[in-house]
């Protein structure tokens, strides 16, 4: 096998590549592997190598074959322009960029991330996982059955970043050998579906993972490998060109459907909508159902089909009433209607003053001070035990509400119900915001990185206060802001587990009590909730003991992958749209 000519420095010998030389007739180092139509399954689609065929009529068509529901991508094109003139309403140029690592000159050390275990894809369970990954990140999932094909196919290779002390995977990348594949005689490879979870705590699982694959190309031989990015990707580039990657004249072509509809038609508004509104709006652009949007700042959009509009805030609709509203809106009332129909609630106390809060303190030793009326974890303290924090806790809810409720503390694991249309249609234990030490940077450097990366994960409705609150909880773990963390120490900064103020979600639907679910399902009858998000406090999600510490009238329905929220308001707001449009 003779290896490409290309320097230390990256410039290639173009002319002399088949997977560069995107222009006229293909260079002579590929004439043996003309007709040999190299396609890789990659369980979410399929890879083309277009290099591999004869006439850009043969790989249209092939692009033109791809199954419902994939995402197929065709790599190495000659004359990429006149591939999509074989069928021009069907394929388009992605707006991506390529670029490639001189393998033979590449020296990157394996990122050793503390509680993080870098390992390749071991059973279909870990299939599971991945893919719950790839649906927070709005990519396409892996087919069933693939893990199977995936081992008896060692062109593909799969890595997982796993935390060590969960089980959890937290990233994934796919590599494909370019070598393996077609026996490809500028001996190459690839990355693709680099994914972490938007939930992840821990920083640098992304570079840990592409560097992991990067060696284990390197050791298997192959020269160089390449990696598609979107062009306005400015984070995921900038790392890129750290590792010395470079750009290369590679471009992909990919067929026109559902799931690439952004990529060639343009964003459907100019107006940003927030994560809440844009997963419901996604879904009926999906279902062909009119979509108008009313405000974007404030979430507001008017969906209609067939004669019919329903007004809508993020997954708050008029087919709430205003009644039932006004009992989520209190959290006063919302206790007094669950516990006359038998469900479990803490002992609550609307408190007129300082002194009343101190008292339940007395009777309590633990409690919770909120404002009676306020979402999103706005003004709410929880776990406190000492006078001064109940004394400062009461004036800050005092600032957000007239009415300030206090509620004693149920330890235990937070737990979000969603329940619409009388059916628990998700259920996830939240968990507070979270650092873990790397014994470099301080709590409020990490702090602040955390921060920025929930913020990137939820188009900014989620990130972590550098107010008072956190600082106390930090300082009740004896620690300080300007602390250096030590490695490996993970730290909760928040004790409510809001998203709105960093907190992530775990899906646990599968694993839900059944007494639970009767009693979400029965909070929302008594509330009159077509649809409804509860927040229980539990000892375990599989026992049934409970409290309901409230009701949202207008829950967020993204980041509960893989359950299908928004689906599920669909179907209850135009059933008629129900049978032909589930995934």
């Amino acid at each position: 096998m003779t290896k490409p000519e290309q320097g230390t420095n990256g410039n290639l010998n173009i002319e002399q590549m088949g997977s560069l030389k995107h222009w006229g007739e293909p260079p002579s180092s590929i004439a043996d592997e003309l007709d040999k139509q190299a396609v890789v399954d990659c369980g979410w689609g399929r890879l083309i190598f277009g290099q591999t065929f004869r006439s850009s009529r043969q790989l249209a068509d092939q692009l033109r074959d791809e199954r419902l529901g994939r995402r197929d991508v065709a790599l190495y094109s000659r004359d990429p322009q006149v591939v999509i003139s074989q069928a021009p309403r069907e394929l388009f140029i992605d707006p991506s960029l390529t670029y490639r690592l001189n393998l033979e000159f590449a020296e990157l050390a394996d990122v050793a991330l503390a509680g993080i275990k870098i390992r390749p894809i071991a059973d279909a369970a870990d299939v599971e996982q991945v893919n719950r990954i790839y649906k927070a990140r709005s990519m396409v999932p892996m087919r069933e059955g693939f893990f199977d094909y995936q081992q008896a196919h060692p062109e593909l290779r799969i890595l997982l970043a796993v935390e060590e002390q969960s089980h959890q995977v937290v990233g994934c990348v796919t590599g494909v050998d370019h070598f393996r594949a077609f026996g490809d005689p500028d001996n190459g490879s690839s990355l693709w579906a680099l994914a972490v979870d938007p939930q992840c705590e821990h920083s640098g699982v992304g570079e840990a993972l592409v560097i992991a694959l990067i060696n284990s190309f390197k050791s298997a031989g192959r020269s160089f490998m390449d990696l598609s990015v979107m062009h306005n990707n400015a984070q995921a580039i900038h790392l890129y060109e750290k590792l010395g990657f470079f750009q290369v004249p590679v471009y992909c072509i990919k067929t026109k459907n559902a799931i690439n509809e952004q990529l060639y038609i343009g964003p459907k508004s100019d107006e940003k909508l927030n994560v809440y509104a844009q997963i419901i709006i996604d879904e009926a652009y999906r279902r062909g159902i009119v979509v108008d949007i009313v405000d974007a700042a404030g979430g507001f959009f008017d969906l209609s089909l067939g004669g019919r509009t329903v007004s809508c805030r993020e997954s708050l609709t008029d087919l709430t009433s205003a009644v039932a509203m006004s009992r989520c809106d209190d959290k006063a009332v919302t206790r007094r209607f669950l516990s006359r129909a038998g469900l479990n609630v803490p002992e609550q106390e609307l408190l007129r003053d300082e002194a009343q809060a101190l008292a339940f303190l007395q009777r309590h030793q633990r409690i919770v001070i909120k404002p009676a009326r306020g979402e999103q974890g706005v003004g709410v303290c929880v776990d406190l035990s000492e006078p001064g924090e109940v004394i400062s806790a009461y004036a800050q809810a005092s600032s957000f509400c007239d009415r300030v409720v206090g509620e004693r503390f149920v330890p235990g694991e937070d737990l979000r119900i969603i329940v619409i249309n009388d059916e628990v249609v998700a259920a996830a234990v939240r968990r507070s915001a979270s650092v873990v030490g790397d014994g470099e940077h301080t709590v409020a450097e990490l702090i602040r990185k955390q921060s920025r990366r929930r913020a990137a994960a939820t188009q900014g409705e989620s990130m972590i206060p550098m107010d008072e609150e956190t600082e106390r909880c930090v300082n009740d773990a004896g620690l300080a802001m300007d602390r250096v963390l030590p490695k490996g120490r993970r730290l909760k900064v928040r004790k409510t587990a809001n998203l709105h103020t960093g907190g992530t979600l775990q899906d646990v639907t599968e694993r839900l009590h059944p007494t639970l679910a009767k009693a979400a399902i029965r909070g929302a009858q008594v509330l009159d909730m077509p649809l409804v998000g509860f927040d229980f406090m539990v000892p375990d999600v599989e026992r049934p003991e409970y409290a309901i510490i409230e009701a949202n009238e207008r829950p967020g329905l993204a980041n509960h992958e893989p359950q299908p929220t928004a689906e599920k308001m669909l179907d209850m707001l135009f059933p008629q749209t129900t049978l032909t449009h589930h995934r």
